[in-house]
């Protein structure tokens, strides 16, 4: 069975297109084929702008290709694998005890804070304007004054 020859990635958090194909020393058009038949893989910056991929997303173009290439499974099988490989990462919650200290015990309570925040501030939007009451915010002691409309200098030629 064929070998990969281990592929050092470099210590940056994004990478272009034309990085990604030369660290896993593909050819875009197979790393745009990957990506059609995995939607998650590659993170555009910008609609329309060019596209960049985290460092997760290189490891696992890299296993991909390893799937592909050496293990000889076709693009079904490869997602099958992958599917497999991440579940158990997904139910094993090891990272909660943690994740919970991070926030603190109030992350909840601040959670559902920001959440009635959001809501009210939404239904404030979602009322029309001629049924809000309209509140001016000026300065006391200060009034606003309306200046008149002044026609334009032109005449009409006759």
């Amino acid at each position: 069975m064929p070998q990969l020859e281990p592929v050092e990635i470099p210590n940056r958090s994004l990478f272009r297109q034309s990085e990604v194909c030369e660290i896993a020393k593909v050819q875009p058009y197979v790393l745009r084929s990957w990506e059609a038949e995995f939607p998650d893989l590659g993170q555009a910056k910008t609609d329309g702008g060019p596209r960049f991929y985290r460092r997760s997303d290189v490891e696992r173009v890299l296993r991909l290709k390893h799937l592909l290439y050496v293990e000889g499974l076709t693009l079904a099988g490869a997602r099958r694998k992958l599917t497999e490989e991440q579940q158990p990462d997904a139910t094993d919650g090891g990272d909660l005890p943690e994740l919970a200290e991070a926030f603190g015990a109030d992350a909840r309570e601040r959670i559902l804070s920001v959440k009635r925040g959001l809501r009210e501030l939404s239904a404030m939007l979602a009322r029309s304007p001629a049924s809000a009451p309209v509140e001016r915010a000026e300065p006391a002691g200060f009034e606003l004054e309306v200046a008149p409309v002044r026609k334009s200098a032109r005449r009409k030629k006759s």
